[in-house]
């Protein structure tokens, strides 16, 4: 059997048109560019990276109208740019999406998928699979490499970096955010994370809430990343919110189900003793309450 994606659902065009805009003026352009000044480090190689030749004054301006059309608060200009979306409807298939739009409107071409564990990169994985057919389909059949990082394989940074194609790559956040990575360390064509900054990827962080803390955040900003884009149903710091679909929208347009709280008491034993939570407490593996 064979999934069927709709293509036309508004929601979700919305979402992508949010990050998409947010570029408007830029110069489609095969993006070609030697490393001036990096001959050791990447000897006569072209590197084929992401250009943008907006301004900041532009950017801002253009995210302030997207913020404008989706009813939301003007923030400052910044790399970092947030998508809301409530679990279920489809988070990974707009920014998937996304990816292939940008890439035919403007001509970006490199690509890194940042997710927090195993388990989100195999559900990434699939989605990858399945949406593949359909995204040829909607977009003309692009030439498009698929990465899932291998530290095995480091070679496929070299590869992702040199193509002129649209190239993908998908890593997990432990996979370069400590010093002894292999990533980091040198081969003898170089080292593979500084092939991957050439690019000047546009980073799109799955769930970035669980990859706030420092080391994190500093492994994401080593990449250079031309912007970097953050997709969350539970955003703990949500920067430059450009599209917001919260709970009560999603339920609103029929896209999830209601969720109903069950009472200890009936609803006519008013004058019976009930039960008050006074305090929650979380820890790392439960919660008690009082």
């Amino acid at each position: 059997m064979k999934l069927q994606f709709e293509a036309n659902q508004q929601y979700q065009l919305d979402a992508i048109s949010a990050v998409v805009d947010v570029f408007d003026g830029v110069q489609k352009s095969d993006g070609k560019r030697r490393i001036a000044g990096s001959a050791e480090l990447l000897g006569n190689e072209y590197v084929v990276a992401n250009h943008c030749q907006l301004s900041s004054e532009a950017m801002l301006g253009n995210m302030h109208a997207v913020q404008d059309r989706n009813n939301l608060p003007h923030t400052d200009a910044g790399e970092h740019l947030s998508i809301e979306m409530e679990t279920g409807t489809g988070k990974t298939y707009v920014y998937l999406r996304t990816i292939h739009e940008l890439h035919a409107r403007y001509g970006f071409n490199k690509f890194v998928i940042v997710v927090p564990s195993v388990a989100i990169k195999e559900g990434a994985i699939k989605n990858l699979e399945i949406t593949r057919e359909h995204f040829a389909l909607l977009y003309d059949n692009p030439s498009c490499d698929v990465h899932i990082y291998d530290p095995k394989k480091r070679g496929q940074l070299k590869q992702f970096a040199t193509a002129d194609s649209l190239q993908v790559l998908l890593i997990t956040i432990d996979s370069f955010a400590k010093s002894e990575n292999v990533i980091r360390q040198n081969t003898d064509w170089g080292v593979a994370l500084e092939y991957l900054r050439a690019t000047r990827p546009i980073v799109i962080v799955d769930e970035p809430q669980n990859m706030e803390t420092e080391k994190r955040k500093q492994a994401i900003a080593d990449l250079l990343p031309l912007v970097t884009l953050r997709y969350s149903a539970t955003h703990k710091n949500p920067y430059n919110t450009l599209y917001s679909l919260n709970p009560v929208q999603a339920y609103d347009l029929g896209l999830v189900k209601t969720i109903e709280v069950d009472s200890v008491h009936s609803d006519e034993a008013y004058a019976h003793a009930y039960v008050k939570v006074q305090k929650v407490t979380a820890k790392k593996k439960e919660w008690e309450e009082k």
